[in-house]
């Protein structure tokens, strides 16, 4: 087994096992165990899923809740013509396959990699791991609902978080890269409190991509 691999392995574990939250949260606002795996094979972006069920709990449509969970996605999106331009997948099966599987965990194991086949071990350790133990632990959280109580106090949230600090750090290998983190970070926490859960993420990964634009070389920047 590669580093990668082992990466995206630890990744996928550390995220499957908070499914189990989704599916006590979807259970208890009033989905039925099927309707909530469904919801977790078919949808599989953790984001989404919570906002669709937290519109849900709170009363709204099921209009609004697909509106929020779309909302959400959109990182999925971006996430995805960067993928297809590092991994370069063939074949409509496979593209299809990597769609499906392109999330935050997949694509930060597969960026965070330096050789190109890392990357592919990579985006596939992650993304299948996270996969089956997202759906596995959804189907468990479901079924035991109120019994699994706040997972946030059993500090797997916290192992999610350290997975993706573990990603990151190696990368903080100069001053421009620490500053960008350091502003993404800020920006972050800046917006927690004024916007929905995801969008954080996505004003975070704006400010990054424009810093690290800005910051390049006036060389390189002119350069396809």
């Amino acid at each position: 087994m590669t580093p990668a691999q082992r990466t995206g392995l630890s990744i996928g574990l550390a995220t499957g096992l908070y499914g189990i939250s989704f599916g006590a949260l979807s259970v208890a606002a009033g989905l039925s165990v099927l309707q909530t795996c469904a919801l977790s094979a078919l949808m599989f972006t953790g984001g989404s899923q919570f906002a669709y069920v937290g519109v849900l709990a709170g009363g709204g449509t099921g209009a609004a809740a697909t509106g929020a969970a779309t909302l959400l996605g959109v990182r999925n999106a971006v996430y995805g013509l960067q993928l297809n331009a590092l991994l370069a997948p063939r074949g409509t099966a496979r593209r299809l396959a990597m769609a499906h599987l392109t999330i935050d965990e997949s694509t930060a194991t597969a960026v965070s990699q330096e050789e190109p086949g890392e990357q592919q071990r990579g985006f596939w350790a992650a993304g299948l791991a996270t996969f089956v133990l997202w759906n596995l632990f959804t189907l468990a959280g479901a079924l035991l609902g109120d019994t699994v109580g706040d997972l946030s106090a059993w500090g797997l949230d916290g192992a999610a978080v350290a997975a993706f600090a573990g990603l990151l750090w190696p990368r903080l290998a100069g001053r421009d890269e620490v500053a960008i983190a350091i502003l993404a970070a800020v920006t972050t926490l800046a917006l927690v409190p004024l916007v929905p859960p995801g969008i954080p993420v996505l004003g975070a990964a704006l400010v990054a991509a424009v810093s690290a634009l800005l910051t390049r070389p006036a060389s390189v920047r002119g350069t396809r």
